[in-house]
């Protein structure tokens, strides 16, 4: 009666509260098996930091240039062995994924190469990027085409459309790894690299890019274990462990690294300059904190995937799949579900839970979208966070959550939201 009480002081009904431990009881096995893999992940960061002797002068703060910035230096040769590849690019200078990705497509893609997608379409940030929507600076006004081989119905790789797409001029194949805006299935690590390995089959020098975002420390292997030439994320999503401010990483191989390092200072300077600006210590402590944070969220998404399916909403991965992001899918099928179940996300949120979400233009999407996001650090998709274009079939895509207590009170929130605008009706 206590722990209803607390709830109860948060805003969750003691009928939301029941029906979450309802649900709850039927997940401690899945649970001790994160809390397994999550362990492990600990152990591969905890030994990639002492192989790389951490110590208190890595810390230090350097302004200007960023000449022998060892602190920074050492962080690069820590990822480069968390995700077993020759050499990591890890910058604050790297302002999201988008950006991270950009770099590394536009630094490894030369005019007249061709990038292709086996996955169907990226996401939407990457359309300006890539070109799909028109847009200064693209990939497609330097002179890079694009193509694309979409998934079959069942959300499954079409290798007769991937074998057929694989021509001379394919330089770098993209895989975007978790569903995005989409409610296709995430692709484990295993299925990335089959495709991989499928793909230099038939071009052996293709380059491959996974974007690793929202993935890291979900499983015990990266893509880079299994052959992608570069693995690509944002510090304010799983790495940075929700103490990261801003700033992105590439892993990959040497040459494909000191391309992407040209690109994002200039060419000449690559890795040599790029002052930490003090943010060491965030970037440090964030990525050994980051195997437990990463194993909140995916608790949250298993829990926010039982909660709502058993309420009668599709949801992307279902109740029982295996897990290999932290996004978790919830088709609503309505913009006033949408907003009632963001509304309870942003209500249980630590920073301005006061806040009523509404639907907005983004840059970089093509529909308004509406973000619950009550962070300590500014669209942090690492912290407890909701969000979703408003637009057929109404999705919203949760995720996130420090702490797994936190994650539990921001689904309980959203479903007494949905509740209480009579959009739900809680089984007897």
């Amino acid at each position: 009666m206590e722990m209803e009480t607390m709830y109860q002081q948060l805003g969750v009904s003691p009928a939301v509260y029941q029906y979450g431990e309802s649900v709850l009881r039927a997940l401690r096995e899945r649970f001790d098996a994160i809390d397994q893999t999550a362990e492990y992940n600990q152990g591969k960061v905890l030994a990639a930091m002492q192989k790389n002797r951490v110590n208190v002068t890595h810390f230090a703060a350097t302004t200007g240039y960023g000449y022998d910035d060892e602190g920074r230096d050492n962080l690069e040769r820590v990822y480069a062995d968390v995700f077993h590849t020759e050499a990591a690019l890890v910058r604050p200078q790297i302002t999201c994924g988008t950006h991270a990705l950009t770099v590394a497509l536009s630094a490894n893609l030369l005019p007249g190469d061709e990038l292709l997608s086996p996955v169907g379409a990226p996401y939407d940030t990457l359309e300006e990027v890539i070109g799909i929507r028109e847009s200064k600076c693209s990939l497609k006004e330097y002179g890079v085409t694009y193509a694309q081989a979409d998934l079959k119905p069942d959300g499954s790789f079409d290798y007769d459309a991937i074998r057929a797409a694989i021509n001379e001029r394919t330089k770098l194949i993209t895989i975007q790894r978790s569903k995005g805006y989409a409610t296709r299935p995430s692709f484990s690590v295993q299925q990335i690299g089959e495709l991989i390995a499928f793909c230099k089959q038939i071009k052996p020098d293709v380059k491959v890019m996974v974007d690793n975002c929202y993935g890291e420390f979900v499983e015990r292997l990266e893509p880079s274990d299994l052959g992608a030439d570069m693995v690509v994320g944002s510090l304010i999503k799983n790495p940075g462990g929700g103490l990261a401010p801003i700033g992105g990483y590439i892993c990959g191989t040497k040459e494909c690294i000191e391309r992407c390092a040209y690109r994002l200072s200039a060419p000449g300077l690559g890795q040599e300059v790029g002052a930490n600006l003090g943010l060491m210590p965030a970037f440090y402590q964030g990525l050994f904190l980051s195997p437990t944070v990463v194993s909140g969220a995916l608790k949250g998404a298993i829990f926010a995937a039982n909660i709502y399916e058993r309420l009668g909403f599709s949801c992307v991965p279902n109740a029982t799949e295996d897990r290999h992001d932290i996004i978790q899918a919830v088709t609503l099928g309505s913009r006033e579900a949408m907003m009632a179940f963001c509304r309870g996300i942003q209500a249980a949120a630590p920073v301005d839970s006061y806040v009523t979400p509404e639907p907005w233009a983004m840059p970089g999407y093509d529909s308004d979208v509406i973000m619950a996001a009550g962070a300590f650090i500014q669209g942090s998709s690492i912290e407890l966070s909701a969000d979703g274009p408003i637009r057929p079939p109404y999705a919203v895509y949760f995720q996130g959550g420090l702490t797994w207590y936190h994650a539990k009170l921001g689904i309980l929130m959203s479903l007494q939201k949905l509740c209480d605008a009579g959009l739900v009706v809680l089984p007897e």
